[in-house]
Order: structure tokens, then C-alpha cells, then sequence
């Protein structure tokens, strides 16, 4: 019997999305510390870990910005984005790339592509970055099965985290924020 239609959740939530990261997130937190020998057993290579890793930081980078160009067009979200666009800082620089200062513009830090255009309604904005965090965990809970082991678990700690910042961005104002 599938799942019954909640009021609290959105129609853009993908349920699957949420277990799915939670799942791949509990599975690779199983796992024993990572050596090269288990790393090599799982098929990850350090050419392609150290790939996977800088597109990560790239892809969160980007994402960063995104969420700069959100609260330069409507500073009304800054209590609701702002938090999630620091989390998104600190991946960055989990992956290992420079981190964005919280006070940067859009313009103000470099970027590997231009951030998508801001659409006019705050709500529609927060669809936009809600779509962005949701397509990225879902890219990365694929990566993850190709890497190492700690960077697999870093992967999957991300995706589990973007697809939570894509759930409270679909939120109505009213459930769950003052």
C-alpha cells in the first residue's frame, strides 16, 4: 500500500530521496574505517576519489552561490536560508575547496558556472534551491558507490544532508520555523 498523502509534506518532496540518502547513509556509517586495502576491494581508486572530491567542493561552491544570489533578491529568507547556506559553506571545505565567507556576494566569489537566474517570488526561489540540493544529493548518493571509503562516507553524510536542506526548503513558512 503506498504512502498516504500528507498535508505537511510537499508534493516536490521525493520520499525515496529522503530514505534513500538516510539508507545509503546508514549502510556506509556501517562500514569499518576505511584502509587502502578495503578502498581498493571497493573498486575506488585514489585518481578517481580525488576527481569525485573536487567536483564535490565545485558542486558546493556553486550551491553556495546559489543560495547568495537567493538572499541578495529577497533578504526576507535570511532566517530560512541562511543557516542551510552555511551547512552548504562547510561542505565546501569538507571536500576541500576554499569556503565562502558568509558575507560574500554573488559576485564577490569566483565561480565554475553562472548561479541560475533568482526567480522573482520567494517561494519559487526556495522550489529553486530546494531542486538544486535535491538533484545534488541525488548525484552524489550515486557517486558514492565508485569512491574510497571515507570519502564514500563524506558522499553520503553530504546527500543526506542536502536532501534534508531540500525537505525544510519546501516547508510551509509555518511548520517549523518562527
Amino acid at each position: 500500500m503506498p504512502f498516504p498523502s500528507s498535508p505537511r509534506i510537499p508534493s516536490g518532496v521525493r520520499r525515496r530521496t529522503l530514505f534513500a540518502s538516510a539508507a545509503g547513509g546508514l549502510l556506509v556509517a556501517g562500514c569499518s574505517s576505511g584502509s587502502e586495502d578495503q578502498d581498493k576491494a571497493t573498486g575506488g581508486s585514489p585518481a578517481v576519489g580525488e576527481r569525485v572530491r573536487v567536483r564535490a567542493a565545485a558542486d558546493s561552491a556553486d550551491l553556495v552561490e546559489r543560495y547568495d544570489a537567493v538572499l541578495a533578491a529577497h533578504p526576507a529568507l535570511a532566517g530560512r536560508v541562511r543557516p542551510l547556506r552555511e551547512e552548504t559553506a562547510r561542505h565546501v571545505t569538507a571536500f576541500g575547496g576554499v569556503r565562502h565567507s558568509p558575507t560574500a556576494s554573488p559576485s564577490a566569489s569566483p565561480s565554475v558556472s553562472a548561479p541560475a537566474p533568482v526567480p522573482g517570488t520567494p517561494e519559487d526561489a526556495l522550489a529553486g534551491l530546494a531542486a538544486a540540493e535535491r538533484g545534488l544529493a541525488d548525484r552524489r548518493a550515486q557517486a558514492l558507490l565508485g569512491v574510497p571509503g571515507e570519502l564514500a562516507r563524506l558522499l553520503a553524510s553530504v546527500a543526506a544532508a542536502g536532501a534534508a536542506h531540500a525537505y525544510l526548503l519546501t516547508l510551509a513558512p509555518t511548520e517549523g520555523h518562527a
